[in-house]
């Protein structure tokens, strides 16, 4: 199948996401830092997703999916891999339905994060083996529904959602910054404001130690990577999905590459100025900024998605210092 023939998430299914999920989630803020926004020359904004249940965006994506299951599939349960966000989410979201979910993790998760997902009624498996081979034997073993953290067209509409917000409490936005680990987020948030308003420009950002989607992007084809070193867990995907990479090809404008040392300093500085708690994925929006990544002609405004705020105590301390 072609990219032509795959299908790519339309304004209408992300409005029916929209109305799926708006009683059971929070319109998350936008937040402005005049400091920061002087650093680098614009008039900034901070969408403020640490803010959203559970810590992160990932229930957007999550309850649309609960939603859109067949009964005897809601009846069997659900399955899923993820660090540490999707699976709190998944978590969180398949309880609200009653829905009995299965997350795969990592056995080096942040332990915050695994005792949130099991604290929200999910069945944590950790493991050292590869993430998605361990969720497919136990999905065959147990007859689960896989619900995909990133490459599911229920989650791009759901992640869309917050695109909607952004476009219709922003209007007025130039740029839209946007981080990056499989590409869920990316995905949903670029096709909801380029196909509301194609003039605005969004940009993705992936630290240099998992660059998964501009490997992606230069082959042309979903790329898995061998290796990933970065302190930004939520965006350490292995591989990226092709239904995000169908849509980061459609709708965004660039990605571009940061290092954890600008990542730590973003987060310290939105903790220092900003007043909120932003984890490392989500800092990496307003490092591509500091570091000079993104170009900006000067006056533009510009709106960093802070994608959640899930970092336990100690490894604040060993970011920050």
């Amino acid at each position: 199948m072609t990219n032509d023939e795959r299908p790519l998430v339309g304004l209408n299914e992300i409005y029916a996401a929209q109305d799926v999920i708006r009683p059971h989630l929070h319109r998350t803020p936008l937040a402005g830092s005049s400091y920061l926004g002087k650093r680098i020359g614009a008039t900034l904004f901070f969408k403020l997703e640490m803010f959203q249940k559970t810590g992160s965006f990932k229930p957007r994506g999550a309850l649309n999916n609960m939603h859109n299951l067949s009964e005897e599939k809601k009846r069997l349960g659900v399955i899923s891999l993820s660090s540490g966000n999707h699976a709190q989410a998944l978590a969180y979201a398949a309880a609200m339905s009653g829905i009995q979910a299965t997350i795969v993790m990592p056995a080096n998760a942040v332990t915050s994060k695994v005792e949130a997902t099991r604290g929200y009624g999910g069945e944590v498996i950790l493991t050292t083996e590869d993430l998605m081979k361990t969720t497919l034997d136990i999905q065959r073993q147990r007859n689960l529904t896989l619900v995909h953290p990133f490459d599911n067209l229920n989650t791009i509409a759901g992640t869309g959602t917050l695109g909607l917000e952004l476009i219709d409490d922003a209007p007025y936005a130039d740029v839209v910054i946007v981080g990056i680990g499989g590409g869920g987020l990316i995905s949903g948030v670029a096709a909801a404001i380029k196909q509301k308003n194609a003039n605005v420009r969004v940009i993705g950002v992936e630290p240099e130690g998992a660059p998964g989607m501009t490997r992606s992007l230069a082959s042309g084809v979903p790329e898995h990577l061998d290796n990933l070193d970065t302190i930004a867990d939520g965006l350490a995907a292995p591989f990226v999905g092709q239904h995000n990479l169908d849509h980061v090809q459609a709708f965004v404008d660039d990605v571009v590459l940061v290092t954890d040392a600008q990542i730590a300093e973003a987060m310290g500085l939105i903790l220092e100025r900003g007043k909120v708690l932003a984890e490392a994925a989500a800092a990496s929006t307003y490092a591509a900024l500091l570091s000079g990544k993104v170009s900006l002609s000067g006056g533009e405004t510009v709106i960093c998605v802070l994608s959640g705020g899930n970092v336990d105590t100690a490894r604040l301390v060993e970011i920050l210092g």
